[in-house]
């Protein structure tokens, strides 16, 4: 694929298991591949390249001392035991500079760098962060957790506290001003199917409740898609501000780890309305999956781009009223917007990154046509009842 203006690359060269990738981010990026193939490290680097003088600072802020050694903020960083993942002969390659370990440490020239985070990650681990329905503060994680599981945490925590200190009223879903009302309207229908949620405070300690008629359900009670959706749900309140703002000024990047996790198929699609609405507000956003469904709505909205077909398809594609707030969605996604995916192929000697960004099912090309492995299986129970019908 050739690399479209303004888009950012990141190599990556013997890294844990990746033998070696590079990847260009358009607008929504996605990837795909096996567990255990390097999505998440590859995932972290980015968000360590970006964010690295961020993410030093916030360590020491928090009390943790590396002493200088990379190995040990390794470990620090993408979790217990995972300096291994960096071996004599890794580099990783960003906005064409090569970083070995020194220069990624290093704090010379870091004069004037931003000192604010500019890659919100979202990660898949996310359900752990809610701790008696809240969300738990940076100092509660151990040192060896994931530094993104416990960034991530803090931020919806501390995002938590400021809503109730100003003086805003206990709801939180739905919630006046947060999203717009057509959005809504699909969380309510996909996920939520007419309850709502609030701040409960009646224990002496803050949770969220749910209210199902005239029940208030703890959070462990929830359904496994309301658990695994309510960080997400939080989330988007970080990022799209209440009023004229578009997005979060300092935050650039969204990176989103499996959103499909205890979701059904309706609600996956309304979690790809959302990353589309933060492409639109200008965020770029990366999704790492499992879900065919994700990949067969980035197939028809390509293949809308290629025939160069009206955005109004995709109201259809998506099952949603005409509403001028999912015009200007769609509109922007097919006549702006770039969308590229990624698969990490895994050989005999390790992965490697290969583009499938045409998710052409007609391919010659085996990981092509099978969308990195997620839709081999459908075509797979097809074929055998074609040849079962062709025989009876």
């Amino acid at each position: 694929m050739k690399k479209q203006t303004g888009e950012v690359e990141l190599s990556v060269y013997h890294l844990a298991q990746i033998k070696e990738g590079t990847v260009s981010f358009g607008d929504l990026t996605f990837f795909v591949g096996a567990q255990a193939s390097g999505k998440s490290l590859f995932l972290q680097m980015l968000k360590l390249m970006i964010d690295r003088h961020q993410i030093f600072d916030n360590l020491a802020l928090n009390a943790y001392d590396w002493g200088g050694k990379f190995d040990r903020l390794l470990d620090m960083y993408f979790g217990e035991s995972m300096s291994g993942i960096w071996k004599p002969e890794t580099s990783v390659t960003f906005g064409g500079k090569v970083y070995d370990s020194k220069s990624i440490m290093a704090r010379q020239g870091s004069k004037g760098a931003s000192k604010e985070e500019k890659v919100f990650y979202i990660p898949a681990q996310r359900v752990v962060t809610m701790s008696q329905g809240f969300p738990r503060p940076f100092s509660s994680f151990e040192v060896g957790d994931p530094y993104v599981l416990k960034s991530f945490s803090e931020t919806m925590r501390v995002l938590m506290e400021k809503e109730s200190s100003n003086g805003n009223q206990d709801n939180i879903y739905p919630k006046t001003g947060k999203m717009s009302k057509p959005i809504r309207a699909q969380l309510d229908a996909s996920i939520f199917h007419g309850v709502s949620i609030e701040m409960d405070r009646s224990s002496g300690r803050k949770r969220f409740i749910l209210n199902v008629g005239e029940s208030r359900l703890p959070f462990m009670t929830w359904s496994a898609g309301q658990k695994e959706f309510m960080p997400l749900l939080l989330s988007l309140y970080h990022l799209i501000p209440s009023g004229n703002s578009q997005k979060k000024e300092t935050i650039d990047w969204v990176v989103i780890e499996e959103p499909e996790m205890g979701l059904h198929p309706k609600a996956i699609q309304t979690v790809m309305l959302l990353a589309l609405q933060l492409t639109q507000r200008g965020y770029k956003v990366v999704i790492s999956t499992h879900s065919p469904v994700l990949l067969e709505l980035a197939w028809v909205i390509n293949s809308i781009k290629e025939y160069k077909a009206s955005p109004d398809e995709l109201f259809e594609l998506f099952n949603v009223p005409k509403d001028p707030a999912f015009r200007k969605i769609f509109q922007s996604v097919v006549n702006e917007k770039t969308i590229n995916t990624w698969y990490f192929h895994r050989d005999q000697d390790g992965v490697h990154i290969k583009d499938i960004s045409a998710l052409d099912a007609g391919s010659d090309n085996h990981e092509m046509s099978n969308w990195g492995g997620l839709s081999e299986f459908s075509g797979r129970a097809v074929d055998i009842i074609s040849n079962i019908a062709s025989h009876a």
